[in-house]
């Protein structure tokens, strides 16, 4: 019988070791993208997993698609936990082992989501992307952080910066307050804290915390002083993760091409850089054209408003942004138009925009939740239904929905038509997060993402493109092997078939 060839599973050398070496109570590993966060979260439950009997570990993400989703916590968790002896329960999203240890993946998308971890022992409490989750959800959780198997119950945890978490503050000490970089020198130091009425309550050595504790006289007979709880960061980058750069090495200049705010935060790892006018769009990044190529995919993309501007108001502005694609995989902004109208007004400009651009011009806006947004797109709908016309529902912050086509803009990929509302509209994207309105981003936002449909996950992207090269691959084989010419037979000299051979070719 053929049994799997043993494999080593381990961390690599720097910071994904020193992770999973260190003693704190609490450990926040990572701060930046690409440094093998997640893989070294999976990893630190199996030095207990399937030794001790009923160890507990429960991995949480804010919601359970972020578990589920090609290349999530669950699909990596599969490459390595069948290795070690692991059995997946995929209905309850559990890994569990014969001697009664289990790893299970959970979410907590609501606030309230902690609530039904009352009553709940956890031996090993595992956080991926600590800043999506509250204050509130880490703190409760560590009420749950408990356990008789024979394990001191512990925290770890992943995150990348974010200069308006909570986590922000509770690393302060780890971070240089001026460059918003993790100080190296504290990389691993353990440092103490207690929460006295909602307030930390830090220290340097445990023994510095005794004003803060209970007092040996109020604790029950034979019941030790409770220690503080110490913590650490351990920063990362994706330099410390070689084996990624090995496998996917132009995966640090996807990094680089970010805008300047998630470069800083994803590829530098800084904490302390907020969005702020002139980070996510200069001017200069495009190239001011007076001729436009053919054979364009276009879409006119609308940010609606309906409201009329009076002395006594600043509406929003109703923006349509024509945007267009070439073969090559640029970018093309062909024209803006804009207007403060009533909604029929609005009506009556998306129906004579419509008809300007012609059949060829796909049409699309967002939709505002509830019954009132759906209503207003069938009624557009209707009233374009001699156009190709798209109602998409807008989801993200501005900032995170903006960012690939800053991303566009600042690799130089978008050339803008020369004409009388380019100021207009560098004025807004270089003002933007800044400016009272930014209509003409969320315009810019919503006609590249009509271009690009989202997709499920990158992961799910590379597998197709994988599959697509391996058939590409076996095709252009095929294709070879389909112009050899025949094989020729060689015969013995000598022998009756060589002798016909020879008479035939003279």
């Amino acid at each position: 019988m053929l049994r799997p060839c043993a494999a080593a599973i381990s961390a690599q050398p720097g910071r994904q070791t020193e992770f999973l070496s260190t003693t704190a109570d609490i450990c926040i590993y990572g701060g930046a993208s690409g440094g093998g966060k997640t893989f070294a979260l999976l990893l630190e439950p199996l030095r207990h997993v399937s030794l001790i009997t009923n160890f507990s570990a429960v991995f949480f993400r804010r919601t359970m698609p972020q578990i589920t989703n090609p290349g999530g916590l669950w699909d990596e968790s599969l490459k390595l936990y069948p290795w070690v002896g692991g059995v997946a329960h995929v209905r309850d999203r559990e890994w569990r082992w014969p001697g009664g240890g289990k790893i299970k993946f959970s979410h907590l998308q609501l606030d309230g989501t902690v609530y039904h971890w009352q009553g709940a022992q956890i031996t090993l409490i595992c956080f991926d992307e600590l800043t999506h989750f509250t204050a509130h959800q880490f703190f409760y959780l560590l009420s749950r952080n408990r356990s008789t198997c024979g394990v001191r119950p512990y925290i770890r945890a992943t995150c990348n910066p974010d200069a308006e978490s909570w986590v922000s503050d509770f690393l302060a000490w780890w971070i240089d307050p001026q460059t918003g970089l993790a100080i190296p020198e504290r990389a691993g130091v353990l440092r103490y804290f207690v929460r006295v009425s909602d307030k930390i309550i830090w220290a340097d050595r445990p023994e510095a915390m005794v004003d803060y504790l209970p007092r040996p006289e109020n604790l029950p007979p034979g019941f030790d002083l409770p220690p503080p709880i110490s913590v650490t960061f351990i920063p990362a980058t994706v330099f410390d993760n070689p084996a990624l750069l090995r496998a996917n090495p132009e995966y640090y200049m996807w990094l680089e091409s970010l805008p300047l705010l998630e470069r800083e935060r994803l590829l530098c790892g800084n904490w302390k850089i907020r969005p702020a006018a002139g980070l996510y769009f200069k001017r200069e990044w495009c190239i001011i054209v007076d001729e436009v190529t053919a054979d364009l995919d276009i879409i006119r993309y609308w940010d609606l408003a309906a409201t009329e501007k009076t002395e006594f108001n600043d509406p929003d502005w109703t923006v349509g942004i024509k945007l267009g694609r070439d073969r090559n995989g640029g970018y093309w902004l062909l024209d803006m138009v804009r207007g403060r109208a009533n909604p029929g007004d609005v009506e009556k400009m998306l129906l004579n925009i419509a008809s300007q651009d012609g059949k060829r011009v796909r049409i699309g806006f967002g939709q505002d939740p509830g019954q009132a947004g759906k209503s207003q797109a069938q009624h557009l709908v209707r009233a374009l239904g001699h156009f190709t016309v798209v109602a998409s529902p807008e989801s993200g912050d501005k900032v995170t929905r903006f960012g690939p086509f800053s991303s566009q803009c600042r690799a130089g990929n978008v050339k803008v038509k020369r004409a009388s509302w380019n100021e207009e509209l560098f004025r807004v994207l270089e003002g933007f997060p800044d400016l009272p309105h930014d209509d003409e981003v969320d315009a810019c936002s919503g006609a590249y993402e009509m271009l690009n449909p989202p997709m499920k996950s990158w992961g799910a992207f590379e597998a197709m493109r994988q599959r697509a090269e391996e058939i590409t691959q076996q095709q252009a084989k095929e294709t070879a092997q389909q112009r050899k010419p025949p094989p020729q037979t060689v015969y013995q000299p000598g022998s009756m078939e060589w002798q016909a051979a020879q008479k035939r070719s003279s």
